[in-house]
């Protein structure tokens, strides 16, 4: 389809797209009573001419759109349930979605058909979970005028991209300088993706703190994957199989940290006598965990409620204090750390 030239009326635009006025009209003021397939090809018509950048009228129930990329997990739904009562004490709506990632941040081409949907339907705010947005996305985005608050970006935050999280990097010195105190100098990282902001910035944290007594960080005590219990099953077999194993391993998450008591288990391994294990996020995992899990606190539902109170900020064009937010973490002491040696002090 060639760009028309001219002005551009929305009847240039029905027949370009081979709908009636009318089905344009609802598609710009986000009306839900037009088919998918169809409202694709009257964005694609509108896009090209710049209509991408129009708002709808806002609708009678203010609505504020939730997606998350992956797999639902205990973290998530404790962030959802802050960003549900923040919306629900706002009174606005909250819309939760599932949203596939982008290929790459960096590809050409134009702005994912769920973010021009998401444009259309005249939502007052976005806010995503540990999202990643290509530069297409954002650029859409921001033409629209829709503010967006991304909870613990996938990747490095980006100085013109709201985002909320928690002090990663000091809660992974505190995990970490918990277990020096116990006397272990042997101790292992597993943690999520390589790119992944959060995990950047626990892990820079454990390094800092192992730096800080100079105790080493063999190649074979860091496992990076996902943020996921398999992870942790998988990371703690391999570290648990080798000669030389460790005596504590930081989980950079719960479900992690759960996987890797189940690795040392499956090895005959006691919980905290022969390893001691740390987590982060203290979600409901960790006290469902048996012994009950130590981990670094992350004030979750706080976390989804400011982002969602910093969105209508922003929709409401009033200033906020800071466009990167980090709460404060706490580690949270129970039953799977103990001193280092206590094993073989237990037996004699």
């Amino acid at each position: 389809m060639s760009p028309l030239k001219g002005r551009v009326t929305l009847a240039t635009v029905a027949g370009s797209a081979g709908v009636s006025v009318a089905t344009v009209s609802k598609v710009l003021n986000g009306r839900s009573d037009v088919s998918p397939s169809t409202r694709a090809r009257v964005q694609d018509v509108l896009e090209k001419h710049g209509y991408v950048g129009r708002r709808p009228e806002p609708v009678q129930h203010e609505t504020v759109e939730l997606f998350y990329q992956g797999v639902l997990n205990s973290y998530s739904v404790e962030v959802i349930q802050g960003v549900l009562d923040a919306g629900a004490a706002a009174g606005v709506e909250v819309v939760l979605s599932s949203r596939p990632p982008h290929p790459s941040r960096h590809s050409a081409g134009r702005a994912a058909p769920w973010v021009r949907d998401l444009i259309a339907s005249g939502r007052r705010a976005a806010v995503g979970i540990t999202s990643e947005l290509s530069d297409a996305d954002l650029a859409a985005l921001s033409r629209a005028r829709l503010p967006l608050v991304i909870i613990d970006p996938a990747d490095v935050p980006q100085p013109d991209i709201t985002s909320v999280g928690s002090t990663n990097f000091a809660g992974g010195m505190s995990a970490t300088q918990h277990l020096l105190d116990l006397g272990h100098r042997r101790i292992g990282y597993i943690g999520g993706p390589p790119t992944s902001a959060c995990n950047q910035a626990r892990m820079s944290g454990f390094r800092s703190a192992m730096d800080a007594v100079g105790a080493e960080v063999p190649k074979d005590y860091i496992w990076l994957s996902n943020f996921l219990y398999d992870d942790g099953l998988a990371g703690g077999s391999m570290m648990l199989d080798l000669p030389d194993r460790p005596t504590a391993i930081f989980a950079g998450c719960d479900e992690i940290a759960v996987g890797v008591m189940e690795a040392a288990r499956a090895r005959g391994l006691r919980i905290p006598d022969d390893l001691s294990v740390v987590g982060f996020d203290d979600t409901q995992v960790a006290r469902h965990a048996s012994p009950q899990l130590t981990t670094v606190k992350q004030p979750l539902r706080e976390i989804g409620a400011v982002a969602v109170r910093t969105a209508l900020q922003l929709a409401a064009g009033e200033p906020v204090a800071s466009h990167h937010v980090e709460l404060a973490t706490t580690l949270i002491v129970r039953g799977s750390a103990a001193p280092h040696g206590l094993s073989s002090v237990a037996a004699s």
